[in-house]
């Protein structure tokens, strides 16, 4: 199975106030958010896409041979940036999805997820974890995905709701011809006005699609990096590590 990884990191890290593309962050004085993800992801898929914004490619240091990038002009949402990669991750077997700012998701996870994966359905795997207070909450009814709850977009999420970890796989055949139908009627968030890309998940199922949850232990996975608070605690973590 052939895999390329997608990662959307358009933001400009204007909340960090560290004057840098969020993805060029430094976590340590060596590693920033991007040479993080590139050590956990090149050893598990076959190429790795980034879709950034038009400063983040002017100033993104020239890629290794198995990364390419393409841009996002405005910041339109996860959707639109992962479809603006479709011309090279469309020639894999697999998606796998990973926010730009989804600095902690762990080899483990990634692993697990590849190995849950089946080939021979339309399918997604969604590694979830459970939250005392989600910010995003996904809602099953059986093996059926039937809702998304996003508190940024005015919904009120359950306590030790499931969340999700940043990190998606899905099959690549039949996607861009799903997220044509999901956008007919498609509504936009309440708190963003953006097409978002996770109730495309609750489509994807609605029409036939597998979504298998992957349960993941440690909460902390699902800990994106969206302001100087997130920055300071990853900052910690990593100096700290051997």
């Amino acid at each position: 199975m052939s895999i390329c990884a997608v990662i959307p990191a358009a933001g400009r890290g204007t909340r960090l106030g560290t004057g840098q593309p969020k993805i060029l962050t430094s976590l340590t004085p060596r590693d920033t958010i991007w040479s993080i993800l590139h050590g956990k992801l090149s050893p598990l898929v076959d190429h790795i896409h980034l879709v950034l914004s038009p400063d983040g490619a002017a100033r993104f240091p020239a890629p290794p041979a198995n990364v390419s990038i393409s841009v996002q002009p405005e910041p339109t949402g996860m959707g639109d940036a992962i479809f603006r990669g479709f011309e090279v991750w469309s020639k894999y077997d697999a998606v796998l999805v990973v926010w730009g700012d989804q600095v902690f998701v762990s080899n483990d996870t990634l692993r697990r997820a590849i190995g849950a994966f089946a080939l021979s359905q339309m399918q997604a795997v969604l590694p979830v974890t459970r939250m005392t207070a989600p910010y995003v909450e996904y809602v099953f009814d059986g093996p059926r995905l039937t809702h998304v709850l996003q508190t940024r977009e005015g919904d009120t999420t359950t306590p030790g709701g499931c969340s999700d970890v940043g990190t998606f796989l899905l099959t690549t055949q039949g996607l861009k011809s799903a997220w044509r139908d999901y956008l007919k009627m498609a509504p936009r968030g309440g708190g963003t006005g953006e097409i978002n890309f996770l109730p495309f998940l609750p489509f994807l199922s609605a029409q036939g699609w597998t979504i298998t949850p992957l349960e993941v232990a440690d909460a902390t996975e699902a800990r994106g990096i969206n302001t100087k608070e997130d920055l300071a605690f990853f900052q910690s973590l990593y100096n700290k590590a051997p």
